[in-house]
């Protein structure tokens, strides 16, 4: 059966909408809304479980446009929906301020579920949303009331799935068989650069059936009910995700630049726009046009979300009454009210003893797993190193929605999106731990996390040469530095087990983007609990002082903190007093008060030594030369630890030398 008048008359509505936006910015990607605009409608107004009224209602089916470069589908589609989005906020496209700028971003635009533009993160972020459904859906759910149950929909592109990352997730979820996930695949054969043959010629469809996907290709990509029966089958199937190659025309309707690279990544022209029009059928001259008949379409869907929800209420409320502790339990979830007096009694560490500080790491994820239902997280493949196995938690898996200890494989990146995806779901705490050296792996989805302010929690051991024999290839030199220049993450470096237990509680109570960074090797506890919390709640305090002012000042971070105190120890008898500073997250003590900076590194002590067994970018905000930092500005070697930490500087003695000489004394 062919398209109504209706549904042609809306898909081309969608259609000019995008072009007419894209002339008036001069800017922007006309190809791709254009050929996945029926893919797009038939999913919206048949199968999408949404309300415009209420974007954040928590059962509502989420959609993922994974090329977000074609953000003016989106855009379209949230305007007719009847979302907070108005024709002038169309017509503002790609501008500064408004609410469509040129790639979605969560938090900007009402109805956009996750900020798209890095070709692959998209589809990835789209499985952690599949995976807080699963996972909740089995700890809520009750055999008679299902509270949570919806489907992750999405668009992806040629684009998305030549990107490693997208065959990372897309391996890990036929894995997990994940059978709510349901992706449109827009094979238009199109890229930047030309054809797809360039690059691009494997079999998609073969590919993601070894995956474990139910694989789906439909005849003709401009139907809208052959579309929507593929998505029917899709949702059908339970163990599997689904993948429905839906063959397309780039820029379908523009006859001189339809189905050429010339579509993709700029204005049709005006000249063009008037030719495309003409070609579709388009009676109206005027631009940004919308029919009444379409606007009139658009709002009975409407109605109909407005309806989905309010039976998912009725049921809810028949759920309160049925099941109250499981209601209560879950509803704070969502709300982020859950108390934190659990924070109180958090593990406790006596001076002098030893612990590296992954381990301490690990003892506070297994303290606060007894009071957060909701705490999931793994490792890539590297949980027993990094410490982020819950003891008396199952595993998730296919067989275990309920479990809470993920295994996410050999896949930083896409564990990283991952995690990104389970917190724009909601409801979930999690957790992906790797070594420090492989967050290269995953840096673009710590990026699109903070870009997004999510309060992802990232776990980096083995956090410097101090891993010892491994050799250079897995000790981080300019990775410390690296996060560091992230906007909008913070970034953690404890120096003891205390230190390590206040960051974490720091992490929770700050609830941003964050990286914590742990020593594979023992390091000795040079704090107390009570120190620790008052010191990171600072971000850099004085961890050793004198109760006269300092000669010298030491800034240290994490084991390097050890070395500074024992420095100074041993000045004090020469008669030299140096204020040793552990500074645990600089972007905390970056957003104290100029009096307390002031106070631990006042102006006028010119004696500044800083150490850190890593890159020494940015401590010379600190020390004013780099000639008083102790860094690592090569790479490291193969040895044990204590003999490379004395191979390349990092002793009391040398510590001490330098203050000596910065003091002008033998």
């Amino acid at each position: 059966m062919k398209n109504n008048h209706t549904d042609n008359l809306s898909i081309n509505t969608i259609k000019t909408l995008a072009i007419d936006a894209v002339q008036k910015a001069n800017s922007g990607h006309p190809g791709a809304p254009m050929g996945a605009a029926p893919m797009a409608y038939a999913l919206w107004t048949n199968h999408l479980k949404h309300n415009p009224n209420n974007p954040n209602w928590i059962n509502r089916d989420r959609f993922v446009l994974s090329p977000g470069h074609a953000s003016m589908l989106l855009y379209s589609l949230l305007f007719l929906s009847g979302y907070e989005l108005s024709i002038e906020d169309i017509k503002k496209f790609r501008q500064f301020d408004s609410k469509t700028p040129g790639h979605p971003e969560y938090g900007v635009t009402p109805g956009v579920e996750l900020t798209t533009g890095p070709l692959g993160a998209g589809f990835a972020m789209g499985i952690g949303m599949a995976i807080a459904e699963s996972y909740l859906s089995k700890n809520i759910n009750q055999k008679n009331i299902s509270i949570i149950d919806h489907f992750t929909f999405g668009i992806v592109s040629d684009g998305d799935l030549m990107e490693g990352v997208a065959s990372e997730a897309a391996s890990l979820a036929g894995t997990l068989q994940l059978g709510k996930i349901i992706y449109l695949y827009d094979d238009n054969k199109i890229s930047i650069e030309g054809s797809t043959e360039l690059a691009f010629t494997e079999k998609v469809n073969e590919r993601f059936k070894a995956y474990n996907w139910q694989v789906i290709e439909i005849e003709d990509g401009t139907n809208i009910n052959e579309i929507s029966d593929a998505i029917d089958n899709a949702k059908a199937e339970n163990t599997k995700p689904s993948l429905i190659i839906v063959p397309t025309i780039i820029a379908d309707g523009s006859p001189n630049k339809g189905g050429t690279a010339d579509s993709h990544g700029a204005a049709l022209g005006s000249d063009e726009v008037a030719l495309t029009k003409q070609n579709i059928g388009w009676d109206s001259k005027e631009n940004f046009f919308v029919p009444e008949e379409v606007l009139q379409h658009f709002a009975k869907i409407q109605e109909n979300g407005i309806q989905a929800e309010k039976l998912w209420n009725t049921n809810l409320k028949e759920f309160h009454k049925k099941y109250p502790e499981v209601y209560e339990q879950w509803s704070l979830l969502f709300d982020n009210k859950t108390s934190k007096d659990w924070l109180i009694e958090t593990p406790d560490y006596e001076i002098n003893s030893e612990l590296a500080t992954r381990a301490a790491s690990g003892d506070f994820l297994n303290y606060i797993s007894k009071y957060l239902p909701n705490l999931i997280g793994g490792s890539a493949d590297l949980g027993p190193s990094n410490n982020t196995k819950l003891k008396d938690k199952n595993d998730y898996s296919a067989s275990s929605y309920d479990g809470s200890n993920m295994h996410f494989g050999v896949r930083e990146h896409a564990m990283g999106n991952i995690i990104n995806g389970i917190y724009l779901h909601g409801g979930l705490h999690a957790y992906a731990g790797t070594f420090l050296v492989f967050s290269d792996y995953m840096k673009p989805a710590i990026r699109l996390a903070a870009i997004q302010n999510l309060p992802a929690k990232f776990i980096f051991t083995h956090d410097s040469i101090g891993l010892g024999e491994d050799g250079p290839t897995h000790q981080p030199i300019e990775h410390i530095a690296s996060l560091r220049a992230i906007p909008r993450l913070d970034v953690y470096r404890p120096a003891d087990a205390n230190e390590t237990i206040a960051c974490w509680k720091s992490i929770f109570m700050r609830n941003k983007p964050s990286a914590i960074l742990l020593t594979r090797q023992k390091v000795k506890v040079v704090t107390t609990k009570k120190q620790a919390e008052s010191g990171v709640s600072q971000g850099a305090y004085a961890i050793l002082d004198y109760k006269e002012e300092p000669d010298a000042l030491i800034l240290a971070s994490g084991s390097e903190v050890e070395l500074a105190i024992d420095a100074s120890q041993s000045l004090i008898e020469k008669g030299i007093k140096a204020r040793v500073i552990s500074m645990p997250c600089w972007e905390i003590f970056e957003e104290q008060s100029l009096e307390y900076k002031q106070s631990i590194m006042p102006d006028n002590i010119k004696a500044r030594v800083a150490i850190e067994a890593g890159s020494n970018f940015g401590w010379h905000k600190y020390v004013q030369d780099s000639k008083n930092i102790i860094s690592m500005n090569d790479f490291g070697a193969s040895a044990p630890a204590d003999e490379l930490f004395t191979h390349f500087g990092f002793t009391k003695d040398n510590i001490m030398k330098k203050i000596l000489s910065l003091l002008n004394k033998s």
